[in-house]
């Protein structure tokens, strides 16, 4: 059933709201296309009306929570039965993404009128078979924020929606959980009375789908006794507890807010890439937020580890400029760790190709087999947000959910097969379960039958393989159902894969390292630095040097950890001609050109 609203207070909202617009140049257009991803301006005005409806509200959709179940929030990279967005302003960049989305799932358009949505969909010849329409109203684009939050009750038994209270005074966006929940049918269950009240956002929020997630200090702010919405006074405790109870959150790392990213969400610089990886944004040394985005890091490493008890794999990702403005100078926050996971796609912010190819390429090392579709976000961007802020992942109905640590780090010391371990689960239990592997490929994969362990467990061995082979393999699962399954979800033409290194005896162990092929090169904007090691590499230092040896900069100076590190430089402040990138340690000193144009 639909929120209900009191016609007073929409109609003293509304005068309210329409008279802060008038007076606002730059919110000149409507309301639903100007709003931006933070407060507009006066909008803040609206908080003590907004706070009234909200206490005043008749909430009929939300349901008590089961208390005999344990929840678990879904990772973004699980399999989707839906996208969800509102149709309104950038419809250009929205059209895009319906294009792309309808390819891997169904897509719901929240819209007040559907026809001229048809019409525009239409033209660009896209198949509305996938579409489903809801009208009805809201108040902006940022889905992201306000929209259902996906649960699991027992692991993988019954899905569910979650609903928090939005962080700004939109009341038509914070009824949209309960519009979406309406039409699929699916329970949802509310943080939005005392005292389990809970201001939230959902680009504030990152989840690996096994009971752990990553927020800013945002979060602890809105909350406290100085907040402004009216709700409990919650100590950070209160609110592990309530993300714990309603979330299935029981891990749960908050990180001090950037000084330049006004609406502090984390999703404008990281990105959880599955259960072990962090994608962090990068700023060149001392720019903008990097200094605090790198002591965020640090933060995590040194206090949390992942669900496997091994430290995070970090990704570095280049945070471009505008033109050459960074957020500290005026420049857009632009971001490409504001991406989407829509099943075997991800949509992906672009902005200008001397940059995007860079960061393509990282997501399509990464993420092998997806299909990575580049969004201009130019338009949008200024209002502080892009592809992530404006989509809501929808999670299956029917989950069979396949976690693995992938296989990294094997040497030839390891002179037994490379176990693979998988926990598995559906509702209806698991029937089979397969490990595909292999060397080449250009080659077939090899089966190997997965032997269950119990308690949802199952494990299956790859045979030693020779130094310096690459192996390729993933998991295949069949529910008693007959529902299938395979991870990474991108198989067989994505995959799992590590190299066998050769084992020195750690006793007489010798460091080497180098420098892995440069990207792009030449260059022009920013380039990538790919460093390869055996184990960590201490004090070490990479330098960029012209043709004469001259250093011109230090690139990095530290430790360097075992495996591969990227690094980045902005060639655009150097000018064209040949130069050198220079990797010293007290073992060695390694050198690769480089080409500035």
């Amino acid at each position: 059933m639909k929120p209900v609203f009191t016609t007073n207070f929409l109609s003293r909202f509304s005068s309210l709201l329409f008279s802060l617009l008038v007076v606002t140049s730059s919110f000149a257009q409507s309301t639903d296309e100007m709003l931006p991803k933070g407060f507009a301006e006066g909008e803040e005005l609206l908080i003590p009306a907004y706070n009234e409806w909200r206490q005043n509200r008749t909430v009929v959709a939300c349901e008590p929570l089961p208390a005999d179940a344990s929840i678990r929030t879904m990772a973004e990279w699980e399999e989707l039965q839906a996208l969800a967005i509102t149709w309104t302003g950038f419809t250009g960049i929205l059209t895009q993404i319906v294009a792309a989305a309808v390819e891997q799932c169904q897509v719901i358009i929240i819209c007040t009128n559907q026809a001229p949505v048809i019409n525009q969909l239409n033209a660009q010849g896209i198949d509305l078979t996938n579409v489903t329409f809801v009208e009805d109203d809201y108040n902006s684009i940022w889905i992201r924020d306000y929209g259902p939050n996906t649960v699991y009750l027992n692991d993988v038994e019954t899905l569910g929606f979650v609903d928090w209270i939005y962080n700004r005074p939109r009341p038509l966006d914070d009824a949209v959980p309960e519009v979406i929940a309406d039409e699929l049918n699916i329970p949802l269950y509310c943080t939005t009375n005392a005292p389990t009240d809970l201001v939230h956002t959902g680009g504030n929020f990152m989840a690996d789908g096994l009971g752990m997630a990553f927020s800013s200090e945002l979060v602890l702010e809105e909350n406290d006794a100085s907040n402004q919405w009216g709700t409990s006074n919650h100590s950070p405790e209160d609110i592990d507890q309530i993300m714990s109870d309603y979330m299935g959150i029981d891990l749960y790392p908050k990180m001090t807010v950037l000084p330049y990213d006004a609406i502090h969400h984390i999703d404008m610089h990281m990105k959880l890439l599955n259960e072990t990886t962090l994608l962090v944004g990068e700023y060149p040394e001392g720019i903008a937020d990097g200094p605090q985005i790198e002591a965020n890091i640090q933060y995590v490493l040194s206090n949390f580890t992942t669900p496997y008890g091994t430290p995070y794999r970090i990704v570095r990702m280049p945070m471009p400029p505008e033109g050459n403005a960074y957020p500290n100078t005026n420049g857009d926050y632009r971001t490409y760790t504001n991406a989407v996971f829509v099943n075997k796609a991800i949509l992906l912010p672009v902005y200008e190709e001397q940059y995007d190819t860079t960061a393509i390429r990282i997501w399509q090392e990464e993420m092998p087999g997806y299909e990575v579709v580049g969004i201009d976000c130019n338009d949008i961007i200024p209002l502080s947000g892009a592809i992530h802020c404006i989509t809501k992942e929808i999670g299956t109905d029917n989950p069979l959910l396949i976690t693995h640590q992938q296989l990294r780090n094997v040497t030839t010391a390891n002179t037994n097969d490379y176990l693979v371990e998988a926990n598995i689960k559906h509702r209806e239990g698991i029937s089979y379960a397969v490990m595909y592997y292999k060397t080449d490929l250009n080659a077939a994969y090899t089966a190997v039958a997965m032997t269950s362990l119990g308690d949802n467990n199952w494990e299956a061995a790859i045979p030693n393989q020779p130094e310096g082979t690459t192996v390729y393999y993933y998991i295949d699962a069949e529910a008693n159902d007959g529902k299938k399954q395979v991870r990474p979800i991108t198989a067989p033409e994505g995959y799992f894969n590590f190299t066998v290194s050769g084992f020195v005896s750690t006793e007489n162990l010798v460091a080497s390292s180098e420098i892995k092929a440069i990207f792009p090169n030449p260059a022009s904007a920013i380039t990538c630095i790919p460093i390869q090691t055996n184990q960590l590499i201490a004090d070490a230092s990479i330098e960029l040097t012209d043709v004469l040896g001259r250093t011109l900069a230090i690139v990095f100076e530290g430790d360097i950890p075992a495996g591969e590190s990227k690094y980045f430089i902005d060639a655009a402040e150097y000018e064209a001609g040949t130069y050198f990138v220079r990797l010293n340690n007290a073992q060695s000193s390694v050198t690769q050109k480089l080409m500035i144009k």
